[in-house]
């Protein structure tokens, strides 16, 4: 069979599955499967290589891509994934825009359950005089994100440790980022196939309301903010008024909330109110 007819199949056959760009996603699985970019133009007269029928046959079983090829592009980084961390999603890239928009040279940056390290490395970029530290819960996942500093060239400003949220961190960050998990626990079941059978579940069960993350996290915020810090959190769709009324018992005020492409609330921005910020800062 030639790369075009075993193409043509894959596409025929990823389409049946519903999956969407199917073309696409079989055009990615043929270059993973010959050692080349997804981007190199491919000699569709050429024999196909065998590894494509197993690769193929992974992502109709609804496996994710990203975790079949092993890489997943976020913002200007190219980032090795595994099913230790979520997949980076465009929408989280609104976090880092929001960041952008808000925060000026943050020196210190925190990350919260920083999985691949996306966040964390984005904005490392974004800001060249920053230092971060992102935690994972999983120490799988914090030694995927020192990879993927190390690849990116930015492993001498970034440290990643595995911990439970801010429990072993001290000291304050001009910039906390944190994409929480946040879906309900009832509602993971029946989320598309991809996501709940074979994303982290720690990573996406944010608890009988979705929100456990957020009130563990805005707990520890004051602490960790410094007087002029801003902290931004990822948003499931519908959580801003919720999550502003948490950060609120703790002295925290909405800033700013982005959208995302779709239109979605996803990026929260917020800071200490003046006067419970310096209060906290006398302790």
């Amino acid at each position: 069979m030639t790369i075009g007819t075993a193409l043509r199949a894959g596409t025929t056959a990823l389409t049946a599955a519903g999956i969407d760009d199917a073309a696409l996603e079989a055009r990615w699985l043929m270059a993973h499967a010959l050692g080349v970019p997804h981007n190199t133009a491919l000699d569709r007269s050429a024999a196909a290589p065998a590894a494509f029928a197993p690769l193929l046959a992974r992502r109709l079983a609804r496996e994710p891509l990203a975790y079949i090829t092993g890489r997943q592009g976020f913002w200007t980084l190219d980032l090795e994934v595994s099913p230790a961390t979520l997949i980076p999603r465009a929408d989280s890239e609104t976090l880092i825009a929001a960041a952008l928009a808000h925060v000026q040279s943050p020196a210190r940056i925190l990350d919260l359950g920083t999985g691949t390290g996306c966040l964390l490395l984005a904005c490392l970029v974004e800001f060249p005089s920053a230092f971060g530290i992102g935690i994972d819960l999983n120490p799988e996942a914090a030694a995927l994100a020192a990879r993927n500093a190390q690849a990116n060239k930015l492993a001498d400003r970034a440290s990643f440790c595995a911990g439970s949220w801010a429990d072993a961190i001290s000291g304050r960050f001009d910039l906390i980022l944190s994409n929480p998990p946040y879906i309900e626990a009832a509602v993971i079941p029946g989320l598309m196939p991809e996501v709940a059978q074979h994303e982290p579940a720690r990573a996406l069960d944010g608890g009988r309301d979705g929100l456990d993350a957020y009130r563990a996290i805005c707990a520890a915020l004051p602490r960790l903010l410094t007087l002029d810090g801003m902290a931004i959190f990822e948003l499931g769709a519908g959580q801003e008024g919720d999550v502003v009324a948490i950060a609120h018992q703790y002295g925290l005020e909405r800033v700013a909330c982005s959208t995302d492409l779709g239109g979605i609330a996803r990026a929260l921005v917020l800071h200490m109110q003046k006067s419970f910020g310096s209060a906290e800062a006398c302790r």
